[in-house]
């Protein structure tokens, strides 16, 4: 993945839980896993009013670790 599209926005929960693949056995998002995951710190993300914001190179850094 090319690194402008690492670090494009993403804005909303769904969004932000399809590039971590939490995903339910149908293939969509798992919104409350999703939520569960930004509320509790597990996804790196900011919340701006209601809407969360991340970029995949964050959420990579979650599940990766600082080399993503």
């Amino acid at each position: 993945m090319l690194d402008e599209k690492l670090d494009k926005p993403l804005y909303g929960a769904e969004p932000i839980g399809r590039a971590a693949h939490l995903l339910d056995d149908h293939g969509k998002v798992d919104i409350r896993k999703t939520y569960y995951a930004l509320e509790r710190g597990y996804i790196d993300a900011d919340k701006f009013g209601r809407v969360w914001v991340s970029t995949p190179r964050r959420i990579r850094r979650a599940f990766v670790g600082r080399d993503a």
